[in-house]
């Protein structure tokens, strides 16, 4: 089973990069998404919202934000075989 971070994890993780942002200077807080699915669920929304916004149409049905998320997540689970397959390559590659 894929370890999933919490909230929590992933709070820590934003603060501690904060902080060292600020160490060097930057002004932006840092953002930390430790979960992919969260971001690709977040991406369909928005993108979504801007091709209905580009229609001129601020109704839609559930049927055309269910097709909009399910291609989503594929996107999101091509990119991630892409990027397992490219760690076990370098794995290899480091190992051998």
């Amino acid at each position: 089973m894929i370890k999933k971070n919490s909230f929590s994890e992933m709070k820590a993780e934003q603060e501690k990069m904060t902080e060292s942002w600020k160490a060097e200077g930057r002004l932006s807080e840092a953002w930390v998404v430790a979960d992919p699915e969260i971001v690709e669920i977040f991406s369909a929304g928005v993108s979504f919202g801007l091709e209905a916004a580009r229609r001129g149409d601020a109704s839609y049905s559930q049927d055309e934000w269910r097709r909009a998320l399910r291609e989503a997540v594929e996107r999101a689970a091509a990119l991630e075989a892409k990027l397992q397959e490219a760690k076990e390559g370098m794995q290899r590659k480091a190992s051998g």
